[in-house]
């Protein structure tokens, strides 16, 4: 008996427990209100593409000669947008590499039209250039935050960009929150990993 009345008390206060725990609705974490601000923009990795790199001999122009987002990609792309639009993020401007992985990506978000941006562009396969392109990323930004209005600002890039910007590897539809200074210089950020 004794046993009994503890096992319901234990259930009792579990259910308490619950019941006054805080709950976060999806649009709660804060990430629109501070993507609708002029110093935080989002960073995203392009989605899953099998493989690394691209093929030898491959043309920005030439989607076939590239590696590409697979069905796993598109799917997540399509999820992460989703996902955006459950944090709140639902009026965005979207920029993106000139590869066709990230242009899929980008498109995939349905968060509207995407404009590509060079400074955007993989230096996967010419590390030397990665200091002057984030000079290049920052000089962008610098120009394109304080006019964005309360738009989300996206871009959609590759691991060793955001890794030279961030100074952190992330996965594939991984997001990283990052906060500028008013030269498009990081702050500090905070990494989303994609859903799913």
């Amino acid at each position: 008996m004794i046993r009994a009345l503890s096992t319901v008390f234990v259930a009792l206060l579990g259910l308490v427990l619950l019941a006054a725990a805080p709950v976060q609705a999806a649009g709660e974490s804060g990430l629109a209100q501070r993507l609708a601000g002029a110093d935080y923009v989002l960073m995203m990795r392009h989605a899953d593409a099998p493989g690394v790199g691209d093929p030898a001999g491959y043309t920005l122009a030439d989607c076939g000669s590239q590696r590409n987002l697979g069905e796993r990609g598109r799917r997540q792309a399509v999820a992460i947008g989703d996902w955006l639009r459950a944090q709140g993020v639902t009026d965005a401007a979207v920029y993106t590499s000139p590869w066709c992985r990230c242009k899929d990506t980008a498109q995939g978000l349905a968060l509207g039209n995407y404009q590509v941006e060079p400074a955007l562009g993989s230096f996967f396969e010419t590390p030397a250039q990665a200091a002057a392109q984030t000079r290049e990323l920052s000089q962008f930004l610098a120009r394109t935050l304080p006019g964005k209005g309360a738009r989300a600002l996206i871009l959609v890039t590759h691991h060793v960009n955001i890794r030279e910007f961030v100074a952190e590897n992330v996965g594939t539809g991984d997001m990283v929150l990052v906060r500028m200074n008013r030269r498009g210089e990081y702050i500090s950020h905070t990494r989303h990993r994609a859903p799913g």
